[in-house]
C-alpha cells in the first residue's frame, strides 16, 4: 500500500508530524509504503520517509496555500498512491484528518470582528467547506469527539465517513518514574525544592492555548510560592513576558522556549495546565497524563474527554478566578492524582491507534 501524508510544512514540534512518527514504525511493519508530500521539511524531521516536494512560488499566505492546495491536487491526479491523507484543508483527498479541529469554530470561539474579512481566512473557510463536501472525501479522521461532533453539525458529513482515532502516547517513554529519573534533577538544577508545586504549560500558538489567562490566574492562586514553567516558542512571548511583569509573577514564571525532549519537564512538574480558547486535541496533554499530572483545561478542549475528577478539571475558556481555584486544588492533591492520570491513558498506547489506522486504511484500498 502506497499512502502520502500531506503537511505543508513539516517540521519536528508539530502536532500532525508526532501523530505521523508515532504510527510510523507500525504502519511499515505492515508494508505501508508512506511518503510525506510537503513544501518544506526540516532536517531529519521525516525519519527517513520519501519526500515529494510541492512548492510553487507564492507571495502571501493567501497565495501560499492556495498554490500548495493545487500542487497536491495535481499530485492526487496522477494516481501515484493508493491513499492520499492530509493534514492541510485541501479538497479532493482521501482522508482527511482534521487534527487543527473545524476553522469556522475557532473563529467563532475568538470572536474577532475583523478576522473574516481577512482574505486568508476567508480562503481558509472556503477550502474548508469545499473539502468537507468534496465527493472524493472518504474518510474524516478525528482526534476528538468534539471534532467529530461539531463537523457532523456544521457541514453534514456522514457518519460513516467520521472516525474517531484518539493520538496514540508512548507509554514507556512517557512514564511516571520521569520524576525519579530526570525530573527532580531538573528541579534541585532550577532551585525548586521539593515542595513548591510547579505548573507547567506546553504549546505554542499562546493565544489560542490560553496562556494569557494563566499569567492572569497566577497571582489570584492561593500558592503563592507555585511556579508556572511555560515550554514552547511563539512570536507573542515577550508580550507575555510584559504581562508577567504588570501582574508582579514574572520571578515565578520561566518561558523555557522550544524544547527537543520535554520529558524531564513532565518529570518535574506537578501540575499540567492547558486553559485553551480552542485544541482539537493537543499531544501534550496525552503526555502529560502519561506521565501521571493530573491536568486542567477547557471544555472547548478534546483533552476534556479523559477527564474525570480524580485525574483534573474542567473549566470554560477565559475564567482565570476558576483556574486559579483548580489550579490551587489540583497543586494540592497532585500526589494522590498521580495514578489516575496514568490510567486515563493506559488504553492510548501507539499499537492501539496504529491498529486502528491499519483497520482503516485496508478498509479503503
Amino acid at each position: 500500500m502506497k499512502l502520502a501524508i500531506v503537511r505543508q510544512k513539516y517540521t519536528p514540534f508539530g502536532g500532525a508530524e508526532r501523530f505521523v512518527e508515532r504510527a510510523l514504525a507500525a504502519l511499515r511493519a505492515h508494508n505501508v509504503d508512506v511518503s510525506i508530500v510537503a513544501r518544506e521539511w526540516r532536517g531529519d524531521a521525516t525519519g527517513g520517509m520519501q519526500c515529494v516536494r510541492v512548492d510553487p512560488f507564492y507571495l502571501g499566505r493567501t497565495w501560499r496555500d492556495a498554490g500548495f492546495a493545487r500542487g497536491v491536487q495535481q499530485l492526487i491526479a496522477q494516481r501515484r498512491f493508493d491513499l492520499v491523507q492530509s493534514h492541510e484543508r485541501i479538497p479532493g483527498c482521501d482522508i482527511y484528518r482534521a487534527g487543527d479541529g473545524v476553522h469556522a469554530t475557532w473563529l467563532e470561539l475568538r470572536a474577532n470582528a475583523t478576522d473574516r474579512l481577512a482574505p486568508w481566512h476567508r480562503y481558509t473557510l472556503a477550502a474548508e467547506a469545499e473539502m468537507f463536501r468534496h465527493p472524493g472525501l472518504r474518510t474524516v479522521i478525528c482526534n476528538s469527539r468534539m471534532v467529530r461532533d461539531d463537523i457532523a453539525r456544521r457541514f453534514g458529513v456522514a457518519d460513516e465517513k467520521l472516525q474517531v482515532i484518539y493520538s496514540g502516547v508512548d507509554l514507556d517513554a512517557f512514564h511516571p518514574r520521569l520524576r525519579a529519573a530526570q525530573g527532580l534533577a531538573l528541579r534541585e538544577k532550577s532551585g525548586i525544592d521539593p515542595v513548591t508545586p510547579v505548573i507547567l504549560f506546553v504549546g505554542s500558538g499562546y493565544q489560542r492555548k490560553g496562556l494569557r489567562t494563566l499569567l492572569n490566574a497566577l497571582p489570584r492562586m492561593r500558592r503563592t510560592d507555585a511556579r508556572l514553567w511555560v515550554v514552547g516558542r511563539d512570536k507573542e512571548e515577550a508580550l507575555m513576558r510584559k504581562l508577567a511583569q504588570t501582574l508582579g509573577v514574572d520571578d515565578r514564571v520561566l518561558f523555557l522556549g522550544a524544547q527537543t525532549d520535554v520529558k524531564p519537564f513532565y518529570g518535574a512538574a506537578d501540575v499540567f495546565a492547558l486553559p485553551t480558547l480552542y485544541d482539537p486535541f493537543p499531544n501534550a496533554a496525552l503526555e502529560a497524563l502519561a506521565c501521571g499530572l493530573p491536568l486542567v483545561t477547557t471544555a472547548t478542549c478534546g483533552a476534556a474527554e479523559l477527564l474525570t475528577p480524580a485525574n483534573g478539571v474542567v473549566i470554560a475558556a477565559g475564567d482565570a478566578a476558576v483556574l486559579a481555584e483548580s489550579l490551587d486544588m489540583l497543586c494540592a492533591r497532585a500526589p494522590e492524582m498521580r495514578d489516575a492520570a496514568r490510567a486515563s491513558v493506559a488504553h492510548l498506547d501507539l499499537a492501539a491507534m496504529a491498529a486502528q489506522l491499519m483497520a482503516l486504511y485496508s478498509r479503503l484500498v
